[in-house]
């Protein structure tokens, strides 16, 4: 469905519940298709506050240089020149 601003301004629910049942709703300025409304999609996953609370914890040494070589190491496939 296309719709011009004006009649957008005044039937702005009745747009908005046609988005929402999939329709598409098209905007336009004069006849010309400026803006589209869709619905906003929900976040794919919500957050979980304290989600990694029972994660284990990190070693002592979990910083220092020889762990840092040898991640580096790992990650060129060989010492650092």
């Amino acid at each position: 469905m296309q719709v011009n601003m004006l009649e957008a301004k005044n039937q702005l629910s009745k747009l908005v519940q046609a988005a929402l049942a999939g329709e598409d709703v098209v905007i336009a300025n004069n006849g010309v298709p400026v803006v589209r409304l869709v619905k906003v999609g929900a976040p794919k996953v919500a957050r979980q506050p304290g989600a990694w609370a029972a994660l284990p914890p990190a070693e002592a040494d979990w910083d220092a240089p020889a762990t840092n070589a040898a991640i580096a190491d790992e990650l060129t496939g060989g010492g650092i020149s």
